[in-house]
């Protein structure tokens, strides 16, 4: 006879109750209870298994009789379980499937599938999702049925009795699934049901949660830190392959973000990480420069030879960031020396910038790549001009700002010139800056609203706008510029991209 690790035995005692008045019987044609059970000791990706019946006991009571052979055969303690149950079925044939998931974006697919009616070979949106089993590659933007990636999935789920949908007139069923997960510490956490935030655990934004998520955040950042200070850039989720290129601008940016983040936990392991990052960032991936008239600059490397106006940027952010919160001076010269090399890369008739130069001579490369980097590189200036207040970096983003406004930058609602207008303001309250600050939101705050994608980037432009909102409030010469903004609707975008941001219970689409 199996038997289950005693603490896993009593999480699902304690699950039990919680499930089963919650899961309500299925109408025909389909078996009444359908439960599935996954888990996972953390470091890998879960283990599932799933049982129908036609009573909720015998549903239950099979499901956990398997999940002892998946815990007896890996191995595993249980540390995380996650229960879910099919809320409803729905059928559909295989050709309407594949209509459907032509309209819906890749990776946002939110129900389940099954493909009998007996629900006797299912998947839950989480399998779907993370083996790739909807996913046709980057170049598709919508979700597909991928053959492969499915039969490889269905093989190890159901093994010799796996099976694909065949043919175009061959039903499928959608499933609507809810649960419920269990921690380690046996705490019970709801999750949410069929829509966009199926199988999100429900989260309260509070100082304390959005802490949690900070530290959470910048831990996993750290890491990502090897000992030469590079990092691992990133990770296939899906096959838990690692990315193997490199981008110069994401290393400086990732660091700024941990050093954002260690304002507020001061954690040991966190700054020595940060440490190592930023050392790395000096000795090699920044290169001094030496002019023929005998100016001395310094320029980010990205792949392929590149200077871009943004790394620039971002390693300046770092580095500002660093020199205030632990008081060190010993970057103060690469510093002045990259904000030499933003100037080097402006126009001094237009204020315009060159985005993009060849880093084996400095010439031009692209005179135009993407509208961020204009908005780093005049928010990297003003942050050290707020550390050194040295009038010529303010210049150059006056300057800078003279083409923003003349090109009507605003249109562009870059999160990146939110931010830089916020520090302008600062230190020039002036009309025409908080003019252009409240331009680059004002007619955005419908997409804000509505945009199904969590874009981080939103919500930083969001956050910098309010304090520049709150800072045009307290200046009575411009205060009138406020009625240029639904102030309301204002807060609302913000609080809604900031719960989008982390997953809210919103409403449930029904199969």
């Amino acid at each position: 006879m199996l038997t289950l690790p005693l603490s896993l035995t009593a999480r699902l005692e304690q699950a039990r109750a919680r499930v089963a008045a919650d899961c309500k019987p299925l109408d025909a044609p389909y078996p009444a209870y359908a439960v599935f059970l996954s888990v996972s000791d953390g470091g890998q990706r879960a283990h599932v298994t799933h049982a129908c019946a036609e009573n909720f006991d015998q549903a239950w009571g099979q499901a956990c009789m398997q999940l002892g052979e998946l815990v007896q055969r890996h191995k595993l303690k249980g540390r995380w379980l996650r229960i879910d149950w099919v809320e409803s079925a729905k059928p559909i044939s295989m050709s309407a499937l594949d209509e459907r998931l032509r309209n819906t974006k890749r990776n946002y697919f939110r129900h389940g599938l099954a493909l009998d009616k007996g629900l006797t070979q299912a998947y839950t949106e989480l399998e779907l999702n993370a083996n790739a089993m909807l996913y046709a590659g980057s170049s598709i933007p919508h979700a597909q049925f991928n053959p492969k990636n499915f039969a490889v999935y269905a093989q190890r789920r159901h093994g010799a009795s796996a099976r694909l949908p065949a043919q175009p007139d061959e039903t499928l069923h959608l499933l609507a699934l809810q649960g419920v997960f269990s921690t380690e510490e046996g705490e019970l956490l709801a999750l949410g049901g069929p829509g966009p935030d199926a199988g999100r655990r429900a989260l309260t934004l509070t100082p304390e949660t959005t802490l949690a998520r900070v530290e959470q955040g910048a831990n996993y950042l750290a890491t990502q830190v090897r000992e030469d200070g590079r990092f691992i850039y990133g990770w296939f989720p899906c096959f838990d392959r690692e990315i193997a290129s490199y981008n110069t601008l994401r290393h400086a940016s990732s660091t700024y973000a941990m050093l954002e983040a260690w304002e507020l936990t001061r954690d040991d392991a966190l700054l020595q990480a940060i440490e190592r990052a930023l050392d790395h960032l000096v000795s090699t991936l920044i290169r001094p420069y030496t002019l023929a008239d005998g100016r001395q600059l310094a320029f980010l490397i990205d792949t392929g030879d590149e200077i871009k106006l943004g790394g620039n940027a971002v390693c300046l952010l770092a580095l500002v960031k660093h020199s205030e919160l632990t008081g060190s001076d010993r970057h103060m010269q690469v510093m002045e020396r990259l904000a030499l090399g933003i100037a080097y890369m402006q126009h001094a008739d237009s204020g315009r910038f060159d985005h993009v130069l060849n880093a084996s001579d400095l010439s031009v490369k692209a005179a135009f790549r993407i509208i961020y980097y204009d908005g780093e590189a005049a928010f990297g200036l003003m942050r050290l001009h707020g550390l050194t207040r040295d009038a010529r970096w303010l210049a150059i983003v006056e300057k800078a700002f003279e083409h923003f406004i003349a090109a009507e930058h605003w249109r562009a609602h870059d999160h990146w010139l939110s931010y830089c207008v916020n520090e302008l303001t600062r230190h020039r309250p002036l009309e025409q800056y908080f003019r252009f600050g409240i331009r680059n939101i004002a007619d955005y705050l419908d997409f804000v609203l509505e945009r199904e994608t969590t874009f981080p980037t939103l919500l930083e432009l969001m956050l910098a706008a309010e304090q520049m909102l709150n800072r045009l409030n307290e200046t009575p010469s411009v205060r009138d510029l406020l009625a240029d903004i639904d102030i309301g609707k204002f807060y609302r975008a913000l609080d809604f991209r900031a719960h989008h941001q982390i997953g809210r219970a919103s409403c449930r689409e029904r199969v």
